[in-house]
């Protein structure tokens, strides 16, 4: 099956400003900055790598106005870079009304031969990452009053199991169950949190580290027999960030026929 049409903006986020994390590059979280800047966020993008930081910054500044676009490295591994990453939020664009958690790291090793550190990077990352920025958009947010919306960058492989993948699995399983637990305690002050579970969505960093089979089997079990564009999934959390999704809490999406 071909890739549908893009999608062309319609205002959904207009005036609210934006945080997305892991936004440099071609994947879930670069493709989510350029579909709120289309529909008409301000964004405040960061990434662990700088450099690749500030040429998206400066590309989607030259396109959708420099007023709308600004930029800071922020390792999720480190509580004092998230805690700064939130505070120019509120310096730079005066609130915080969104947060995408796009932050992640995978790989592959069995089990048995998964050292402590594959693991623990894997864990810290993932799902340690979306905590400290889930807490530090919560603090934000509860301190604001004004309501807001949160997106957590989950994984079908959170729900269906896939050998060389424990590490990564239990890590998103993990974000579903933060989102659902951090959703019931955000209620409280306006705050909806939700996640989007993608299975195969293709960017070049992937199809540098994942052979040419693995990638053809993956994409054979998908229902259309491709793999997602990055910015179809961009559009689910569009959706969930937006208006349209004021009654959803605690949910996870998946952008895909993978769910079990």
């Amino acid at each position: 099956m071909t890739t549908p049409d893009y999608v062309p903006g319609h205002g959904l986020l207009r005036e609210r400003t934006a945080v997305i994390t892991a936004a440099a590059g071609a994947g879930i979280g670069g493709a989510t900055a350029r579909r709120f800047l289309e529909e008409g966020a301000r964004i405040l993008i960061s990434d662990a790598h700088a450099r690749r930081l500030k040429e998206t910054e400066e590309a989607l500044a030259a396109e959708f106005g420099a007023e709308r676009v600004a930029s800071l490295p922020c390792d999720v591994t480190d509580e004092e870079q998230v805690q700064a990453l939130f505070a120019l939020a509120e310096r730079t664009h005066g609130r915080l009304d969104i947060v995408v958690n796009n932050a992640g790291l995978g790989g592959t090793a069995a089990l048995v031969d998964m050292t402590d550190a594959q693991w623990s990077r894997v864990l810290d990352v993932t799902l340690n990452g979306t905590f400290r920025c889930t807490r530090a958009a919560l603090r934000s947010l509860k301190a604001s009053g004004g309501g807001g919306v949160l997106v957590n960058n989950a994984s079908v492989v959170g729900w269906r199991a896939q050998t060389g993948q424990a590490h990564y699995a239990a890590a998103k399983a993990g974000v579903m169950a933060l989102t659902r637990c951090a959703a019931l305690e955000a209620a409280e002050f306006g705050v909806r949190i939700n996640a989007v579970a993608p299975s195969l969505a293709m960017h070049p960093h992937l199809a540098k580290v994942t052979s040419e089979e693995l990638l053809a089997e993956l994409t054979a079990r998908e229902a259309f027999g491709r793999y997602a564009e990055p910015w179809e999934v961009a559009n689910v959390i569009v959706f969930l960030a937006s208006g349209y999704s004021s009654y959803m809490t605690g949910e996870t999406v998946s952008v895909s026929s993978q769910h079990p």
